[in-house]
């Protein structure tokens, strides 16, 4: 399994190359900011006509982490619809797709900005939820001890034989976690932003996702 090791509040996590969380001891996986459904808010509202694949990319992978890590309990961050008709656009089969992963884990669907409010897909729906020293919500608050959370798509930078990579990435310090989309079409806010950067801590660092996951010092704007 491509991942790299933390811990967070005491508790040993698996930051996994797809942008997926594993906590083994608990048997849960989290996942933050999916969008399904995105391709079709966007044709919706006027935009471009995206491939509308991206729902089924997403599940695909996740389908892939769950299976990897056997996960028995899902959480999923918040914005896991990219708004409620996008929800509700969603094709029979992909609804039934998420019906089948669902089947036999405790599944927990975190409110977001985009999908403030239940929506008729199995599971649980809760504003945020505590699991021995970790909350989990969808938008960072001030000051947090233990606290994953989402919201904000970071990425981060790696310098690396004279060329620049960028990709998603986990920002971890000693008190929080900020996890990066795990959506197909989502973009994503450099680690540096002040949006970012007054959240961390000084000794905060990037996990950027990929194959083979790195690790690199959270980078702060000159």
């Amino acid at each position: 399994m491509n991942s790299c090791d933390l811990t967070l509040a005491g508790a040993t996590l698996r930051a996994m190359g797809s942008g997926a969380l594993f906590w083994p001891e608990q048997s849960l996986l989290c996942v933050s900011d999916l969008h399904l459904g995105k391709a079709e808010r966007i044709a919706r509202r006027g935009g471009a006509q995206l491939p509308p694949y991206e729902t089924r990319d997403t599940l695909t992978r996740l389908a892939s982490d769950l299976d990897a890590t056997g996960a028995a309990h899902v959480i999923c961050l918040g914005d896991s619809f990219d708004d409620r008709a996008a929800a509700e656009a969603l094709r029979a089969d992909e609804r039934l797709w998420i019906t089948r992963l669902q089947a036999g884990r405790k599944w927990i669907w975190i409110e977001g900005n985009h999908d403030p409010g239940p929506l008729e897909f199995g599971g649980s729906h809760m504003a945020e939820v505590t699991i021995g020293p970790l909350t989990f919500r969808h938008i960072a608050q001030a000051a947090a001890k233990g606290e994953v959370s989402g919201h904000y798509h970071p990425k981060a930078t790696l310098h690396t034989r004279g060329r620049a990579v960028t990709r998603a990435a986990f920002l971890v310090d000693h008190q929080r976690l900020i996890m990066p989309a795990f959506g197909t079409y989502t973009g994503g806010l450099r680690s540096h932003n002040p949006a970012l950067a007054r959240l961390m801590a000084p000794d905060a660092h990037a996990i950027l996702t990929g194959r083979m996951p790195v690790t690199i010092p959270l980078a702060r704007a000159s």
